[in-house]
């Protein structure tokens, strides 16, 4: 049944895109927001609190229905898990932004790249060239498929029906939400702790799909010597392994990275550029590939027992 879900998801998604920022995204935000409002004192139990009410009740509600269907038919049940699934994964999320990026790339409009990619990111770009801006999106890319899609689909796979894709979705947009913005801010604590918790294994299923699928000895190099020069060392496993997969050079020389307050470099090989930016399309659903045929797997090897 997991593989079936995941098969039609990828289908509908590639049919009839949703609109994630109007369905999902906005309203979830806004419940977000009103918790926040209600219950923000600044102190650590509030966040618990927060996060509870947040996550639990849609949990609770989408679990119950799942039991109830797979009671009266399973396949209600997957139509269950078809929505949830199409609601919390996939690439339309991000995709066109890349892909448009890419294109002014290739006819040398690096203006339009630049606004693209600010639109992308929600903050201004500063004037960079064609390829501190293939790079930027290569990043987001990968940290992008590996939210969207990677993490989504093993908690997918781990829990019961629908349960865990939910689950990571609503955990990692808290986590974002709530993200604290000044030192010593407590209520975001909670959710940022969960969610590290939560994505602690797909981000090293990820890093490892992508070092499977590519150069396996770069990745795994990247991967255990350069992750932890990431702003964020765990996202930095998945993106060092992806570089080292790639064959490309991302982040920002560590002389550099000190002065721009950014992330030191991942990745050995050339810089990034438009062909570097279809190579990791390539990457991302060879590793797609990857996952599906283990579950294929893994199902045959259910039924055998």
């Amino acid at each position: 049944m997991s593989l079936f879900s995941l098969i039609v998801v990828f289908l509908l998604e590639q049919l009839r895109p949703l609109d994630y920022a109007r369905w999902v995204l906005r309203p979830f935000h806004a419940w977000a927001d009103f918790l926040e409002r209600h219950f923000n004192a600044g102190s650590y139990r509030q966040g618990i609190l927060g996060w509870c009410l947040a996550v639990l009740p849609p949990l609770i509600l989408v679990a119950g229905a799942y039991a109830l269907l797979y009671w009266v038919s399973p396949l209600l049940a997957l139509v269950l898990n078809v929505l949830v699934l199409y609601a919390t994964m996939g690439f339309r999320q991000f995709s066109h932004f890349y892909t448009d990026i890419q294109l002014a790339l290739r006819l040398g409009d690096v203006e339009r790249a630049r606004e693209l990619l600010a639109e992308w990111q929600g903050s201004p770009v500063p004037r960079c060239g064609p390829s501190e801006i293939a790079r930027l999106s290569i990043e987001m890319a990968l940290a992008a498929s590996h939210r969207h899609v990677f993490a989504v689909l093993l908690w997918f796979v781990l829990l019961p029906g629908p349960i865990g894709a939910l689950l990571y979705r609503m955990s990692c947009l808290l986590a974002e939400r709530w993200r604290p913005r000044q030192p010593g801010e407590c209520f975001g604590r909670f959710p940022q702790q969960i969610f590290r918790i939560l994505d602690w294994l797909p981000v090293r299923a990820s890093a490892a799909a992508f070092a499977v699928v590519g150069n396996f000895e770069d990745a795994v190099y990247c991967w255990r010597t350069q992750a932890a020069r990431w702003d964020d060392p765990e996202l930095g496993i998945v993106l060092a392994s992806g570089a080292g997969a790639l064959g490309v050079r991302l982040g920002v020389p560590g002389i550099e990275s000190e002065a721009l307050g950014e992330s030191g470099e991942l990745g050995i090989g050339e810089a990034a550029d438009a062909d570097f930016m279809q190579s990791a399309v390539g990457l991302v659903w060879r590793a797609i590939v990857l996952w599906l045929i283990l579950l294929f797997l893994l199902g045959l090897a259910s039924l055998a027992g």
